[in-house]
């Protein structure tokens, strides 16, 4: 699948903002000034850019625990999410959401989800919205190899085929359930496997490379927009911090991520593809660094001038009247 010079630059900002986003994020969490907890993308960055750059604002996502690389990707606004993240006034949830809550449904951020596995069934919701409606649209459910042995995951999974409905199921593998390997506790050699089980295409995915998950949600996503039902996709990825901050990692080898880092990082690889190809120039990805550290800076210092909210703000945003 070609990509135009573009899109191309479009992926870079998008992968780079959500690395220095997270990489930020780790940093201000250890100051404690940040409540609850986080959960890191960093490493993952070409999924959620790979998947999304087909996307509009129309379409629907659900994430996860670790969401904050899928808003980036959506088009959340990068000021409210770490205003969001510090419990303020000015977050995209006015401060009540926090990372695990993160939702805009302007760009079609359904939320992500402190419960593992919980965000299939409201894809499937949006998916059937999507088929009645006519209009086209699709909707996408990340989850990791943890969520892909829930219950609502095959349920969801079930009910998209049987209803032929316009979604997309990504799970997004970095091999560790918290600290359970995946190789132990899912039973059949790829998630993806699973897919013939539902009648529905399904396919394994270098996570790490953007063009194999940009090509792979490219075929899914216009199958399902043209009614061809819904599709799973694993990406085999590495989260390069621990499953939450605070998490020491001891059950993995230390010297694992080093050598990751090193060989196999989406956006060191992706950035010496675009150049060799000749697609861009390497002054204009520089710029974008120089752009993209200068918005987190810029968000970090907006999040912690804003207000927290006050006691009238308690009963606020908890129902809505239809």
């Amino acid at each position: 699948m070609q990509l135009s010079k573009d899109d191309a630059l479009r992926a870079y900002r998008m992968m780079k903002t959500i690395r220095e986003f997270e990489e930020r994020i780790q940093k201000e969490f250890a100051t404690g000034d940040m409540p609850g907890f986080v959960h890191l993308y960093a490493g993952e960055e070409a999924c959620g850019t790979g998947i999304m750059m087909h996307l509009t604002d129309e379409d629907r996502i659900s994430s996860t625990h670790r969401g904050h690389g899928h808003c980036i990707a959506k088009g959340c606004d990068v000021e409210g999410m770490m205003a969001e993240l510090f419990g303020k006034v000015t977050g995209l949830c006015r401060g009540k959401g926090g990372s695990m809550h993160i939702a805009d449904l302007d760009k079609g951020m359904l939320g992500a989800n402190g419960i593992v596995g919980a965000g299939s069934p409201l894809v499937c919701g949006a998916g059937l919205a999507a088929k009645l409606d006519g209009n086209g649209r699709v909707a996408v459910a990340f989850f990791g190899d943890g969520g892909s042995n829930q219950g609502t995951t095959f349920e969801s999974l079930n009910l998209a085929k049987v209803w032929n409905l316009p979604c997309i199921f990504v799970c997004e593998n970095n091999g560790w359930a918290e600290a359970t390997s995946s190789k132990w506790s899912v039973a059949c050699g790829n998630v993806a496997d699973r897919a013939g089980a539902f009648g529905m295409p399904g396919v394994t995915v270098d996570g790490h490379d953007f063009f194999a998950v940009y090509e792979a949600a490219g075929e899914a996503i216009e199958l399902a927009r043209s009614g061809g039902g819904p599709s799973l996709i694993e990406c085999q990825v590495n989260r390069y911090y621990g499953h939450e901050e605070g998490d020491a990692q001891t059950y993995r080898d230390p010297k694992e991520m080093v050598k990751i880092r090193e060989t196999r990082d989406c956006i060191v690889n992706f950035t010496r593809r675009v150049t060799e190809m000749g697609l861009v120039e390497p002054d204009a990805l520089a710029a974008i660094d120089g752009e993209t550290a200068t918005l987190i800076e810029g968000a970090v210092a907006f999040a912690r001038s804003s207000p927290e909210p006050g006691p009238e703000d308690l009963l606020t945003d908890v129902y809505i009247s239809y």
